[in-house]
């Protein structure tokens, strides 16, 4: 069937394609301002761009202190320069390549230490690089190693709805079983809170708790009450928590209210020995398709999570490891200052434009989503959240992602889900003027 005659459903397996990748597609298709997969279109920093082609161009470490433009444009065009009289000569200078072939499989020594001197520099938190670490093929790869590591077939996994999407595909690719704790809106609070009771429950027999915050599609950054009422059911339930964090430097000020992330085994110590924490390079460094990520995990853990590792992927690409370090070394403002505040006038823009056609929609406390009701739009109001995404991409070209894509309860996806679309504001500036431009032109409100 066409691919826009599709619906969400799952196969019977529940592993199925990711919808999001498939509205990326569409929104090519019918030439749509894509808002439905969340990677940006923007370069990563120059210097960190420049260390991956002398990576792979040389092949061999080389001196990174000095990250000026002309320092490296030279050394750039000394290396090509000598490539090319090799390549003339029918010579080469070096018989030794180190960048561009395999890495040991838990990540380079000097990038272990790299990320453990980020989290000492950014969270005063210690983390021993040689065993607490482990470099991964993007933060994908991190959570999916971590279920298999503390998961078990049969077993229970914990997650938030609504939710990344990967996160119950994941736990069924190991035989796990996800069960679900909602995440409702409060639009007079201004936030999404969870029931306390519904995830005591939950959490009874579970083995593993999936926490995502700062929090996508929502963009819910939990609160330090909320995490100690998490932290202490997973120490009561004895349940194992794996954290997704790829945002951890998108947090924003709503109303005169500062969100902060918050590192669980550091503001919580006493889950450090049962937590595990996933995070890459991907959303921070805006290269999402240098699938570059890691794991931090505790020690005891640390054998069988490298094992999984090893024979799931072997390693990360090595040329993007290496230059991954000129990432870590950036100023510390980047990721206090620069991350914080890099989408607030995006996330600005299109909610207004949103609010204007008629959706409703809360300030995200981080990330760049914006998780909108839909219903007050007068030429979506009949139609559910699947017909709602094409009409979207086809009729008013802004691809979306609908809302039954983030839930998976029975309750959830005959309520809340119908209620939503998810709009991602990490495009260019340009491209979110030109979205707003469209929403506002085709749209109106009921």
């Amino acid at each position: 069937a066409p691919e826009e005659d599709r619906t969400a459903k799952k196969p019977d397996s529940g592993i199925g394609e990711s919808v999001i990748r498939l509205m990326t597609r569409l929104s090519m298709k019918h030439g749509a301002v894509n808002l439905s997969q969340g990677f940006p279109n923007e370069a990563p920093p120059l210097s960190v761009r420049l260390a991956l082609a002398r990576a792979v161009l040389t092949g061999v470490p080389g001196d990174l202190t000095d990250t000026s433009m002309s320092a490296t444009c030279a050394s750039i065009e000394n290396m090509l320069k000598k490539i090319q009289d090799d390549e003339d000569e029918g010579t080469t200078s070096t018989s030794f390549d180190e960048l561009n072939q395999y890495s040991p499989p838990m990540g380079r020594p000097d990038l272990r230490a790299a990320i453990a001197a980020h989290y000492k520099r950014l969270y005063n938190f210690e983390v021993d690089p040689d065993e607490g670490i482990t470099v991964t093929l993007g933060a994908t790869e991190a959570v999916a190693s971590a279920l298999r590591t503390v998961g078990r077939p049969g077993e229970k996994a914990v997650i938030f709805e609504p939710y990344h999407e990967l996160y119950p595909s994941q736990t069924k690719i190991f035989y796990m079983e996800p069960d679900y704790v909602i995440l409702r809106e409060d639009p007079k609070a201004g936030t999404w809170a969870f029931d306390v009771d519904e995830l005591a429950a939950a959490l009874e027999g579970a083995k593993v708790l999936l926490l995502n915050t700062p929090h996508n599609p929502t963009g819910k950054v939990f609160t330090h009450n909320e995490l100690k009422i998490i932290t202490d059911l997973c120490i009561k339930h004895d349940v194992y928590i794996i954290t997704d964090e790829i945002y951890d430097g998108m947090t924003y000020e709503i109303n005169g209210t500062q969100h902060k992330h918050i590192l669980l085994p550091k503001e919580f110590p006493h889950v450090a020995d049962r937590t595990l924490v996933c995070n890459s390079v991907g959303k921070s460094a805006s290269a999402t398709g240098w699938r570059l990520g890691w794991c931090l995990m505790p020690s005891h853990l640390t054998d069988t999570y490298r094992g999984v590792h090893d024979q799931l992927v072997v390693m990360a690409p090595h040329p993007m490891q290496y230059a991954a370090l000129t990432y870590f070394d950036l100023p510390k403002e980047y990721f206090t200052e620069t991350l914080s505040t890099r989408y607030v006038d995006r996330l600005n823009t299109l909610a207004s434009s949103l609010r204007n056609v008629g959706f409703e929609v809360l300030q995200p406390e981080g990330a760049y989503y914006l998780f909108a009701k839909y219903q007050g739009v007068q030429q979506l109001s009949e139609m559910g959240p699947w017909d709602a995404a094409m009409h979207m991409v086809k009729e008013v070209s802004v691809a979306c992602v609908p809302g039954t894509n983030f839930y998976g309860s029975e309750h959830a996806m005959q309520h809340e889900a119908q209620e939503y679309l998810r709009f991602a504001a990490c495009r260019s500036v340009q491209d979110i003027e030109a979205a707003c431009e469209k929403l506002e032109a085709a749209l109106s409100k009921g």
